[in-house]
């Protein structure tokens, strides 16, 4: 009756059965299985799957065998025994019973097989508290090999998609060097000055080019594996061996960004698919509102209900407004009766929660005279926003803290560090740092997860994703950041200004992954704690070579006075070289000693020497806290025990005072890095020169949306930040051209920097460049001569080269062409405007001293899907983009009317600079198109009036010129002038 166990727990001991059994046969003499003792509860997973349904042959490798009769024999148990197979014996002459199992020699090596795996199963969990007698532990034994395996693999771009991409640039370069030899060999004397500028244009489009395409020289792309994740350290009945991670999110303005929005990034935390116990969300409000206070208070309190809904029926997203706003089919996988009624219950909850949040908001636009007043009649100390006291309030976290339900909720923290005038608070990077600070002091997670407030969180499980690698033991010790691409929602579909940035985060950030690892974002990132402390990476340890390349005779002599030598030579130098480096390098390596190894030591003067020394070095890079450079020494993370939570809320309150990274390395060495508006490039590049490598993951659920500006003047006005902040970075101390060598960042991850930091740049070029042909065409000259047919070959050998490897770029990365060619457009856009002020701006702070204000982004907009991509703001960073666009059309009406009265010899040359014209009004159309939107009627009617005129006096300037120049004596004198 073996035929008739058709439950998923006899498949599985008969595939671990056929496993073991390999080379072996599974039958006696007469064909008939031997039966054999199920092992008890198996849950044998493939992936995460149970196998019930799948033919077990597509599972395990299963060796065919003859039986008597000619019948097959199959150690599994679904075969048809009827099917004629030809025998394929090796030696016919063996019996077959020296196959099968119950044999000595299977049972030796069945119990040797037994005995590796659990001494492997020991050596990788030892001290998990487990019974390794083997009475109840034998269960585990199919489950090893799935537990062991990485959490994570590499997948590198196929060879047939990135091997004529390579091949492309490098003929490229070829063709580039052949280029600029015709050019530069080749002036035009009647236009040298035209020459001269296109040629300076060309050659610093070709630098940039280089710093952007050899870092994409090696992109690839990784996977995780959730369920072995679980396997290994979150088995359902065991208590959870996932690590605790903090998450921080950062707020301002709650006018500009509005609480709602915070609301729901903060609940999507809360809601997250991570252990309870290992989850703390960290809200900092660096504009010490009362409303963002209130708001959170509500938003604590409505998570009670929102946080178990989510997890009894897996909702996704995990922020209340987007999941009510998804148009598509929310029953689809839900089978839970009481999901409609519970749904439904929980819209109304959420619409009441909408309702308190909007009251709050109403009720802040008029602040009273004598400020806002807490419950107790206290007023609130952040009425005066330059100048109060630091605040810390726990939500939930202590008592309190659970759902409706009875569960424990993670924690939630509000915080607003402390203001005082005359000092310099760095801003985003300031709060940042208050943020570590505060929860090293409460929680200290060895994982951070920084979101702006806008961004919530679009895959519960995205924190998962990133501990896949965080935690593998074969690549976690040396990644200080996992980053996740930036996705938004509420852009139009044809994404006309480039919100989406697919180019950079699907071609670029790929491209780094395969080197060093993406830069920093700003947002959706995962730190390691210890690597935001400054610390270097983790050495790699070689194993000792024991082998000797020489002929064995030879051997003994090369082992043993070769090595003799050559350590004798060695080992002075490297002991001076460390006494010499030692100092140098001691602020950046892990301490020495630890504060419990110091309390704890053995007793001597020089021991308590070292201890104290080594502490007042801590203090000083790390701020006056011991509590806090305690937490320092823990690379696992964890608290003190012996602590009270009041005190640990005093100390807490102290590391967010004004003064206590005075003299510290706070933002020089640690931390999130100070110095420039765009704090993110800074902090991942001095964690990259440290040695620390970041991962880049895309999972295939989106892991966090946020939203975008949507109106032209605010997208000009973001760039315009990323870009000053990259102007800042050059003129620093920490610019990539000069900082870190020597140490662990590669060649190609600074290529990537230096061009994070140089493209501002590039908008004096650029400018120049889109000016070149209105000039070309008003004056009838030209920035080459008349082409030869070998000059002609270069020009088109490169134009195909430029196309090609657009084309394949887009190939190996999946973007698609309009995302591409408005990546393209907007680098025009952005670069004669945003760039070019972001330049002008930065130079002026260097020089003269003068400091832009930073404006933070508006994260809301009005009801109506789309509203704000047609308002016109008008902003001076239209002025360049505008005159350009007036200048080329002026050109191009001028060019055409001269080519009429000229006739047929003037059409030829006119061609090459139309082309050059109509390159720049293509790429401005973009802008062109925000100009012009359906509710900006009069600002549109002026700038079309403003180009049909413009042309028609230059068509008419053109046409009246040649007759003035021939008649204008008698015209005059017929007028009654003197022509003199």
């Amino acid at each position: 009756n073996w035929r008739d166990r058709n439950d998923s727990q006899y498949v599985a001991e008969s595939m671990l059965h056929a496993h073991m059994s390999y080379g072996r046969g599974g039958a006696d003499l007469n064909g008939v299985p031997q039966p054999f003792q199920p092992i008890p509860n198996v849950p044998f997973l493939t992936n995460g799957q149970m196998v019930d349904d799948i033919p077990p042959e597509q599972h395990a490798l299963v060796p065919s065998f003859m039986g008597g009769g000619g019948k097959r024999i199959h150690p599994l148990p679904y075969a048809d025994p009827n099917l004629p197979v030809q025998p394929r014996s090796m030696d016919p002459s063996k019996d077959l019973a020296a196959y099968g199992y119950g044999s000595v020699a299977w049972k030796e090596r069945m119990e040797s097989w037994k005995q590796k795996q659990e001494r492997m199963h020991q050596m990788r969990n030892d001290g998990s508290g487990k019974d390794w007698d083997g009475d109840g532990d034998d269960a585990d034994l199919p489950l090893m090999d799935e537990a062991r395996q990485p959490l994570s693999r590499k997948i590198p771009i196929p060879s047939s998609q990135i091997n004529p991409y390579r091949m492309v640039i490098i003929i490229r370069l070829v063709v580039l060097g052949f280029f600029f030899h015709y050019r530069v060999m080749h002036p035009v004397p009647d236009a040298f000055a035209l020459w001269l500028i296109s040629v300076i244009c060309e050659i610093w489009f070709a630098m940039s080019w280089i710093l952007d395409q050899f870092p994409k020289w090696f992109p690839i792309e990784r996977e995780t594996y959730l369920d072995r994740l679980t396997l290994r350290f979150d088995k359902e009945g065991q208590p959870s061996q996932l690590v605790p991670v903090d998450f921080f999110v950062s707020t301002v303005d709650p006018l500009k960004e509005p609480p709602l929005v915070t609301a729901n990034t903060v609940l999507s935390i809360l809601a997250v698919d991570y252990p309870v116990d290992k989850v703390s969300c960290y809200v900092s409000d660096d504009g010490a509102a009362m409303l963002t206070f209130e708001a959170l208070s509500e938003t604590s309190e409505f998570a009670k209900k929102w946080v178990p809904f989510c997890k009894n029926y897996s909702i996704e997203p995990r922020a209340p407004e987007l999941y009510f706003q998804q148009k598509i089919d929310y029953l689809k996988d839900k089978v839970a009766p009481n999901f409609v009624g519970e749904r439904r219950a929980m819209k109304r909850e959420y619409e009441k929660f909408k309702v308190r949040i909007n009251a709050l908001v109403a009720k802040a636009q008029k602040v009273p005279e004598e400020g806002w007043t807490m419950q107790d009649g206290t007023p609130w100390p952040g009425n005066n926003v330059r100048d109060h006291p630091g605040m810390i309030q726990v939500f939930l976290g202590q008592s309190g803290g659970h759902d409706v339900e009875g569960n424990e909720l993670p924690r939630l923290v509000y915080v607003s560090r402390e203001k005082r005038p005359g000092y310099n608070h760095h801003k985003k990077a300031g709060a940042m740092n208050a943020l570590v600070r505060v929860s090293a002091v409460l929680t200290n997670a060895p994982y951070l997860l920084n979101l702006d407030c806008d961004h919530y969180i679009n895959n519960s499980k995205a924190i998962k994703e990133a501990m896949c690698f965080m935690m593998d033991p074969l690549v976690g010790k040396k990644v200080c950041y996992v980053q996740f691409p930036q996705r938004f929602d509420g852009i139009d579909r044809h994404d006309r200004y480039a919100n989406r940035n697919v180019v950079f985060f699907d071609i670029n950030m790929k491209g780094l992954d395969g080197i060093q690892g993406p830069i920093y974002v700003g947002t959706g990132c995962v730190f390691r704690r210890q690597a935001l402390y400054g610390y270097d990476a983790p050495k790699t340890k070689k194993p000792p070579s024991r082998t000797c390349n020489c002929w064995p005779k030879w051997c003994f002599c090369c082992c043993c006075f070769g090595d003799r030598k050559s350590k004798k030579k060695a080992t002075k130098p490297k002991t001076e070289k460390k006494k010499r480096s030692f100092f140098k390098r001691a602020e950046n390596q892990s301490p020495a000693y630890a504060l419990g190894e110091i309390e704890e030591g053995a007793p001597g003067a020089e021991n308590e020497k070292a201890g104290i020394v080594n502490q007042q070095k801590l203090e000083k890079k790390f701020g006056q806290s011991s509590v806090f450079v305690a937490s320092t020494l823990l690379e696992n993370g964890g608290t003190l025990k012996s602590a009270s939570p009041a005190s640990l809320l005093k100390e807490a309150i102290h590391v967010i005072s004004c003064g206590y990274e005075d003299k510290t390395d706070w933002g020089k060495e640690i931390g999130w890095i100070y110095g420039s508006v765009t704090e993110d490039i800074l902090t991942g590049f001095k964690m990259h020169c440290h040695g620390w490598r970041s991962i880049y993951c895309i999972p295939k659920r989106v892991a966090f949306k946020g939203s975008a500006p949507l109106n032209l003047s605010d997208r000009l006005h973001q760039v315009l930040r990323w870009a000053l902040g990259s102007v800042e970075i050059f003129f620093s101390n920490h610019c990539p051209l000069w900082y870190g060598y020597g140490g662990g960042l590669k060649c190609l991850e600074r290529f990537s920097y230096i061009n994070s930091i140089v493209y501002p740049f590039t908008s004096i070029p650029l400018l120049a460049y889109c000016t070149l042909p209105a000039i070309c065409l008003l004056t009838g000259k030209f920035i080459t001569p008349e082409l030869t047919n070998v000059a002609s070959l270069w020009f088109m050998s490169l134009f195909i080269c430029i196309f090609a490897t657009g084309i394949l770029e887009m190939r190996w990365s999946g973007v698609g062409i309009d995302d591409w060619w408005r990546n393209e457009q907007f680098w025009v856009i952005g670069g004669v405007s945003s760039h070019l002020f972001a330049l002008f701006q930065g130079l002026l702070k260097v020089i003269a001293g003068i400091d832009t204000s930073f404006t933070v982004t508006s994260k809301g907009g009005d009801d109506e899907e789309f509203s704000e991509l047609y308002t016109f703001k008008w902003t001076t960073l239209l002025i360049p983009p505008t005159s350009l666009l007036l200048l080329n059309f002026i050109g191009v009406v001028a060019g055409v009317s001269n080519a009429i009265n000229n006739g047929y010899e003037s059409w030829g040359p006119l061609f090459g600079k139309l082309f050059f014209a109509f390159w720049v009004i293509v790429h401005l159309y973009p802008f062109l198109k925000g100009l012009v939107g359906r509710q900006n009627r009069t600002p549109t009617i002026v700038i079309v009036w403003s180009i049909l005129l413009a042309s028609i006096f230059s068509l008419l300037w053109v046409r009246i010129d040649p007759f003035l120049a021939k008649n204008d004596g008698p015209l005059l004198e017929e007028c009654g002038l003197d022509c003199n």
